[in-house]
Formats: C-alpha cells, structure tokens, sequence
C-alpha cells in the first residue's frame, strides 16, 4: 500500500525518491527533469543510481514485453 502513497511514513526520503524516478521513467523518460535529478542524487550515489535506472528500465522492458505478447504477469 506505500507504493501506492508516497506520503505514507513506511517509506524513507530514499525509497520516495525511488519511486518517483522509476515512476518517470515508466511513464515518460524525457519528462526526468532536472530538479527530479539533483533529487536523486541528493539520495544515491552515481552507481546506485546506475544500478535504480539499470532494474527500474529492465522492469519496464519486462512489463511492455508481456503487454506485447500478452502474457498474464500473475
């Protein structure tokens, strides 16, 4: 259910920052702009960074993959 609230006291400051990048990039990549960068940045450093857009896009690629093929994620 925090997932879902980003506001909810279950997540700490890096796990909101998190959410809202891979959100971004789920939903429209060119739209991480820059105050969403100095964000995460200011919660990772470069190689986790490397690692939350490295899962966070293979995930992504996972999930259009199904879409396309039409396979139950479940």
């Amino acid at each position: 259910a925090a997932i879902n609230d980003e506001s909810s006291d279950l997540l700490s400051p890096r796990e909101r920052s998190a959410l809202r990048f891979a959100e971004k990039l789920a939903v429209d990549h060119q739209k991480v702009d820059d105050a969403l960068w100095s964000e995460v940045r200011g919660q990772f450093s470069e190689a986790e960074i490397i690692e939350l857009v490295a899962h966070t896009t293979l995930y992504i690629g996972f999930g259009r993959f199904n879409e396309i093929v039409g396979l139950d994620p479940a």
